[in-house]
């Protein structure tokens, strides 16, 4: 494996980024923490999208190199409810209140195997052809959220002070949050829908990029891929026209979402 080039930027800062970039003899991945839905936290110490993929991003770092994807979901499944039980977490409450796990999603490249692995919302260029895994509502919120600031003339510089669209999609994020591992699949501690798991074959020499959600039109050179979302952040700040997004460009941040990007040849 070569690789190309790799790039991970927080929205906010690197201290607090949600994504991360792990590379070995074996693998390549790039994990996307789920944005926090609440204050509660299980590791007190950061927001539970960062520390999931800290501690996924620990699994990787130690696979085996014959390690098959479904051995890959159960152990990073057995990691996050090991950090549940070494916190103290009531686990009838995580059950029930699904915002409260640590979730993050990941895109693997097995060298072994030669497949990409997308468990949960990222995505992928093998070639010239593009995968993802998006999650189900995530089009449907973020037309919600879009109708709701434009037909409420809310300005561009009060949305990015505070996103008010965001405010009526919340709990429809959370509903939704029901159907991990039910109709689609995240690494959150309990056992990942196997339906919900794209394995894709990657030829000899291809070229792969894996990458977060951060990047809303991803491109097969990171040049390319960061020059669509400025233009997008500039043109669209809100997120409510050419691209519709579940959150705002903030004030004060590097754009709506953390991002990681990588290109290698397989």
């Amino acid at each position: 494996m070569k690789i190309i080039e790799q790039l991970i930027v927080g929205k906010h800062d690197d201290e607090t980024c949600e994504d991360g970039i792990v590379i070995t003899d074996n693998f390549i991945a790039v994990i996307d923490g789920s944005t926090s839905k609440t204050s509660e936290r299980v590791n007190p110490k950061m927001q539970n999208g960062r520390f999931a993929m800290q501690l996924v991003s620990d699994v990787v770092s130690s696979l085996p190199a014959q390690i098959t994807v479904r051995q890959f979901c159960s152990i990073v499944t057995d990691a996050i409810d090991e950090a549940y039980d070494y916190y103290q977490q009531d686990l009838d409450v995580i059950c029930k209140h699904p915002e409260r796990r640590l979730t993050c999603s990941a895109a693997v490249y097995s060298r072994n195997h030669r497949e990409v692995w997308l468990v949960g919302d990222c995505q992928c260029i093998i070639g010239d052809r593009y995968y993802d895994n998006a999650k189900p509502q995530e089009a449907i919120n973020s037309e919600k959220r879009s109708r709701y600031i434009i037909e409420h003339g809310l300005s561009i510089e009060e949305v990015r002070r505070h996103d008010a669209g965001r405010d009526q999609i919340i709990n429809d994020i959370i509903v939704s949050m029901h159907d991990q591992n039910k109709t689609y699949a995240v690494i959150d501690g309990t056992p990942i829908y196997n339906d919900g798991i794209k394995v894709i074959a990657v030829p000899v020499n291809a070229e792969v990029v894996l990458a977060t959600d951060g990047y809303p039109f991803l491109c097969n050179s990171l040049a390319e891929s960061e020059s669509r979302l400025q233009q997008l952040l500039y043109d669209d700040p809100l997120l409510i026209h050419s691209f519709k997004a579940t959150k705002a460009y903030m004030e004060g941040n590097k754009s709506f979402d953390d991002r990681a990007y990588i290109r290698f040849l397989a």
